[in-house]
């Protein structure tokens, strides 16, 4: 494995150790997000000044294919305005859309559900894996848990900032020693119910230099040493501007150590691919690192996630 002070022998220690089942009751579903309470939304309420709104969702582009999104949203009219002229009617003049998208991936902002990762034929608090089926779908684990969204104080760790650097390169990630020197820097300090946001700069490079084949390429993310800390804190979600697991791993076992531990062991939740270029740019100019911030997944029965717009509020 490249050099992430982390090896897999550790990596499997901390699917025992950095365990959350049985924390809140034997039925529990909701793992990290029991971390929120309306206490701490009521705080993050209170830490918007003059209601400036900052979407942290990267835009859905359809059909178009690239070498890191080999099967596209897709997006087609079964009804349009192009047969309707003034004065000829009829009355009733609509349009209507069918889309349809593989959220998972390293293109579309979406939130995991504890149904999309298992670990030795489980989900998280034991739940057999064989509940997620080919027919119905994630008979258990999926989505619709976090119907009442996800309101409460968001953190930017900026790395890339951090570190003086546009982006963090593909294969280096953003460590424990990225978001202490952040804490320092921006006076916060992560904590129980967080949402906490880790830009990398990746999602922006994207943009600017465009695709490129991840599993060739590599991605940066969260290194798994974090995985400690996201306990310690007690976070509620975490997400970077990336698939959120540093690649290549060099590990036949562990292909993605943090969407391995953190979900199924755990019961976290992870945003991917979030668009942080605009928050990091409000942030540095406000001189201010946290902020409301509000994730409101679909209300999806039996799906492994959800696409998010989250949505920071100053």
């Amino acid at each position: 494995m490249p050099d992430y002070k982390v090896n897999e022998d550790q990596l499997l220690e901390w699917i025992d150790s950095l365990s959350n089942w049985g924390r809140w009751g034997d039925d529990d579903e909701l793992g990290t997000l029991n971390n929120l309470s309306p206490e701490l939304t009521k705080h993050a309420l209170s830490l918007v000044e003059d209601g400036t709104t900052v979407s942290c969702a990267a835009p859905l582009v359809f059909n178009e294919a690239s070498v890191d999104v080999p099967r596209p949203p897709v997006h087609f009219m079964v009804g349009a305005g192009e047969a309707y002229r003034p004065g000829d009617g009829p009355g009733r003049q609509v349009a209507m859309d069918y889309f349809g998208l593989i959220f998972h991936g390293h293109t579309v902002t979406h939130l995991d559900s504890h149904a999309h990762f298992m670990w030795d034929g489980h989900m998280y608090n034991g739940r057999p894996s064989s509940a997620v089926k080919i027919r119905e779908g994630a008979t258990q684990g999926d989505i619709s848990v976090t119907h009442k969204g996800i309101v409460t104080r968001g953190v930017l760790v900026d790395a890339a900032r951090g570190r003086g650097v546009d982006f963090i390169e593909r294969g280096d990630g953003v460590s424990v020693a990225d978001i202490e020197k952040a804490e320092k820097d921006g006076g916060f300090k992560v904590g129980k119910g967080d949402v906490l946001l880790m830009r990398t700069g990746q999602f922006g490079e994207r943009e600017r230099s465009g695709p490129v084949d991840v599993n060739v390429a590599g991605s940066s993310g969260p290194l798994p040493e974090l995985l400690p800390f996201f306990k310690e804190r007690d976070i509620a979600v975490m997400g970077t501007d990336t698939g959120n697991d540093v690649a290549p791993t060099q590990s036949e076992i562990f292909t993605n150590p943090v969407h391995q531990v953190f979900i199924p062991a755990m019961g976290g939740w992870i945003l991917d691919n979030a668009w942080l270029d605009d928050l990091a740019d409000e942030c540095a100019r406000r001189g201010r690192w946290e902020f409301l911030i509000n994730i409101l997944p679909l209300r999806l029965k039996n799906v492994t996630g959800s696409p998010v717009n989250p949505v920071a509020v100053f």
